[in-house]
């Protein structure tokens, strides 16, 4: 046997060691990253606008102090998304969420009580890849990393599906099977509230918020485009998410086919009414739902 042979041999079964230990195989997690090739600045903060046709754009404050800091982004269709961002000088991702178009963005500090001053602000003309792009990597409202156990639990539960569709059903069945809705955080938790899914995931409970960050973290994680969106279920302020699969497109907020209808892709509610006919007819309706933000 040649020298030349016996290397072949060596790596493919080293190859084959590989992929036997690592299965399941985690799909590849889209990052968020200030690349630094396109940088709007002042001495007071940093707009990294490498990567727009992402749907994203990264914010520091880079000025030392104590205040709160808060991020203002205005979109071609003047939605206007108001986010609180660290005082630390580190990065934060926010998305791109109304698509094509010229966005303006705005850092401002806070100056007294519910006062802000605005610190920086620059306009910026967005061309996405696709209309996918905003609702595939991280975000500060929806938060991961290939090391995250949330990117690793996504992995094991769609690990024999054999499409989207499938993949998205079991994530969802897990996620209303094993949380548990959180009424003491619901009473006390505060404005600015974001959610941390590792955290989530650990405790197995929250509330919709929660549910819907871990959700679209898990999705995302396996390339499947996930909107959260924020609005009201009926007159109550509420979270949940919408998902794209290619046999159907953007599924405005449903999740399966179950022979008659779609239901709606509302984890929180089916997860603590237990599934139950009357909250399930109320999340197949989707007029009981009104949009307000997405991210």
């Amino acid at each position: 046997m040649s020298q030349t042979y016996k290397k072949l041999v060596g790596v493919l079964l080293c190859l084959a060691l590989l992929f036997q230990v690592a299965s399941p195989a985690v799909a590849a997690v889209l990052p968020a990253v200030a690349s630094g090739t396109v940088v709007h600045s002042n001495s007071k903060a940093k707009i990294d606008a490498s990567n727009v046709k992402d749907g994203y754009i990264m914010v520091a404050y880079t000025a030392k102090t104590q205040k709160r800091i808060k991020v203002r982004v205005t979109g071609p269709d003047k939605s206007v998304y108001t986010y609180d961002l660290n005082n630390t000088g580190k990065y934060e991702a926010f998305p791109l969420s109304a698509g094509e178009g010229k966005y303006k963005v705005g850092v401002y500090e806070n100056t007294s009580g519910n006062k802000y001053a605005l610190a920086y602000s620059s306009d910026i003309t967005v061309m996405l890849t696709n209309d996918f792009a905003p609702f595939l990597r991280p975000n500060q409202y929806v938060n991961f990393t290939e090391n995250s156990a949330v990117v690793k639990q996504a992995a094991v539960l769609v690990k024999d599906k054999k499409n989207d569709l499938e993949k998205i059903t079991a994530v969802y069945n897990y996620v209303i099977k094993e949380l548990t809705y959180d009424k003491e955080k619901a009473k006390t938790v505060r404005s600015g509230y974001i959610p941390d899914v590792d955290k989530v995931l650990a405790s197995k409970k929250g509330i919709c918020f929660d549910y819907a960050s871990l959700m679209a973290a898990m999705l995302r994680s396996q390339g499947i485009p996930t909107k959260l969106v924020i609005g009201y279920a009926g007159n109550v302020y509420h979270a949940w998410i919408h998902t794209y699969i290619p046999e159907k497109g953007w599924i405005e907020g449903v999740i399966f086919f179950d022979g008659t209808t779609w239901k709606l892709m509302d984890p929180t509610y089916a997860s603590s009414s237990k599934q139950s006919k009357t909250i399930m007819e109320f999340i197949g309706n989707g007029s009981n739902y009104s949009s307000k933000y997405i991210y």
